[in-house]
C-alpha cells in the first residue's frame, strides 16, 4: 500500500533489459501503471540512483539499473466517503468485487451527488487507495444500472485498473446476467448481434441503430425456466454496452419484466408487480469471471438472485 508522499526504489528486472524505460519501471512497480510512470517522469518525479532526472519514457532500460520514484500523496476525490453497507464478494489489496443491491447508483452525478457506490467504496477502502491517475478513488471500469443488482469490480490502484480495463476492452470478461423476460421464447437459445447507440427519438434511451457511430453489441441468451407468460433467461455478454440486455431482449419481443423504460405493459404482470412492490427491471448480474490483473489468478464469482427477484420468479412459476 502506498500512503502519503513517499520515495521508493525501483530496480529494472533482468528480463526487462532493453525495454522502454517506462515499461520496465512499470514492471518493477506493481501498483503503478505504465501511463502513471510516464506522467511521473514528465513531472520530474523519477531519477536515477545518482540523482539524474529520468524524463525520457522511450530510453532503453538496463537490467539492474536503480531509480528513485517520488510518489505524491493521492489527491482527495471530489466525492466524499460515506458509511454505506456493502456486500463484498471478493477483496484483496488490489481490487474489490461488490454485490450491488438494486437502487444503489454507481457514480455520483446530477440528481445523485452522494449515497452512491463510489461514496461507499471511498469509506470502505479508506487508506487502501493509492490513486487512479493520482486521485484517491476506486477505479470502476464497468457499470450496472441503478435498478439492476449484482456483481461489479473496482480497482484500488492504477496497475489493477489498467489490467481490468484491458480485459474489458478485449471482451474477455465473463459476464452473465439472470433476467425474467415477458413471454416464453420459442427457441432454447439465441444470439443478438445488433449495434447500440443513443436513440435519435429520445436521448435518454438506447436503441439499435445502424449508423457509423453505433457500437457493436452482442448478447448470447439461453432459456433456463419457462414461467407463466414469462421466462428466466441467462444473458451472456460478449460486449458491455449501456442497457444492452434490456434493449436486446426487447428487440426480440421479450422485454424484461418490470422494465419502466423498455418494457411493454402486460396486465397480468402489472398487477403482480404492484402486489409484490417490484418496481425495477428483473435483471441481476449473477456471474463475473476475469483474470486477476496483478496475481494472474482466474477468478470466478457468483451471486444468488436477490430476494425480490426470487419472489417474482416463485409467483410466476407454472
Amino acid at each position: 500500500m502506498i500512503a502519503g508522499v513517499s520515495n521508493i526504489e525501483a530496480c529494472v528486472p533482468a528480463d526487462a533489459d532493453g525495454w522502454r524505460l517506462d515499461r520496465a519501471l512499470a514492471a518493477a512497480l506493481p501498483e503503478v501503471s505504465r501511463e502513471r510512470v510516464k506522467a511521473l517522469m514528465t513531472e520530474g518525479a523519477i531519477a536515477s540512483a545518482d540523482g539524474l532526472p529520468a524524463t525520457d519514457p522511450s530510453a532503453k532500460a538496463k537490467a539492474g539499473a536503480r531509480f528513485v520514484v517520488t510518489l505524491p500523496a493521492p489527491t482527495p476525490a471530489e466525492a466524499q466517503p460515506q458509511d454505506i453497507a456493502l456486500v463484498v464478494a471478493y477483496e484483496d489489496a488490489h481490487l474489490i468485487v461488490v454485490d450491488k443491491p438494486a437502487g444503489l447508483v454507481v457514480h455520483p452525478a446530477a440528481g445523485n451527488l452522494d449515497g452512491t457506490l463510489v461514496n461507499a467504496l471511498l469509506h470502505h477502502c479508506a487508506g487502501q487507495l493509492s490513486g487512479i491517475g493520482g486521485v484517491a478513488r476506486p477505479g470502476i471500469v464497468h457499470r450496472i444500472d441503478k435498478d439492476t443488482s449484482g456483481l461489479i469490480v473496482a480497482a484500488k490502484h492504477d496497475r489493477a485498473h489498467e489490467g481490468l480495463a484491458r480485459q474489458f476492452a478485449a471482451h474477455s470478461i465473463d459476464r452473465r446476467y439472470k433476467a425474467i423476460v415477458a413471454g416464453v421464447p420459442l427457441r432454447l437459445s439465441g444470439t443478438i448481434d445488433a449495434p447500440l447507440a443513443r436513440s435519435p427519438a429520445d436521448r435518454k434511451k438506447m436503441a439499435i441503430v445502424q449508423a457509423p457511430h453505433a457500437r457493436r453489441a452482442v448478447t448470447r441468451w439461453t432459456l433456463e425456466t419457462k414461467l407463466r407468460e414469462a421466462a428466466l433467461v441467462e444473458c451472456r455478454l460478449e460486449t458491455g454496452r449501456t442497457h444492452q440486455v434490456r434493449v436486446h431482449m426487447t428487440s426480440i419481443g421479450h422485454p424484461l419484466v418490470g422494465d419502466p423504460v423498455y418494457g411493454r405493459a402486460r396486465t397480468g404482470h402489472s398487477t403482480l408487480l404492484k402486489e409484490l412492490g417490484f418496481a425495477r427491471q428483473a435483471l441481476h448480474a449473477a456471474h463475473l469471471g476475469f483474470i486477476h490483473p496483478v496475481t494472474s489468478q482466474a477468478l470466478s464469482l457468483e451471486s444468488r438472485i436477490p430476494a425480490d427477484m426470487q419472489r417474482l420468479f416463485s409467483e410466476l412459476r407454472v
